[in-house]
């Protein structure tokens, strides 16, 4: 019973924020981004990451270069379609631990990919022994080397399970 309360008090809440805070998409102004130039996220080992980005996935390496605020450390990017970029850095002699879901940190990284890519890349995943997960028939969920969660989606950019949320 309490367990029910506090989910329709969630959902009051999160009616009370739409209402509140959200502009219905023709009266919504433009947005003052560009869009995405890139999420970075840390690698543990630069050659393994490119190996399983560029490898597995077919995200093609565009540049690696030296992190400008870390001396010895690279910063490298790969293609991951429509102008955007994920972006590495590694950190050479940090412990920068595992990765770890925390507060301000990185949930997971979701990037759209044609359906019909989708299922070869689900093909790719199990042949590299990468285990995964498929939600809602269109989602599908796994770690990087480094334990970062990645969703590829079959939906188009600005959809979401057949709802617009652009």
């Amino acid at each position: 019973m309490t367990e029910t309360r506090d989910l329709e008090a969630i959902a009051a809440q999160r009616a009370r924020l739409r209402e509140a805070h959200l502009t219905p998409a023709g009266d919504r102004p433009e947005s003052s981004a560009r869009g995405l130039h890139h999420t970075a996220l840390i690698s543990s080992d630069v050659e393994a990451t490119i190996r399983f980005y560029q490898g597995v996935l077919g995200f093609p390496l565009t540049e690696l270069i030296e992190n400008r605020d870390y001396p010895g450390s690279s910063h490298f990017f790969f293609d991951i379609g429509n102008g955007n970029l994920l972006a590495f850095f590694d950190f050479p002699g940090l412990d920068v631990g595992p990765y770890a879901e925390v507060l301000g940190g990185l949930h997971h990284v979701a990037i759209s990919v044609e359906p019909t890519r989708w299922e070869e890349l689900g093909r790719r995943l199990a042949e590299a022994g990468v285990e995964y997960v498929v939600h809602s028939e269109v989602s599908m969920y796994f770690t990087d080397p480094d334990g970062a969660r990645i969703e590829l989606i079959a939906d188009p950019l600005g959809e979401m399970y057949g709802e617009q949320v652009l």
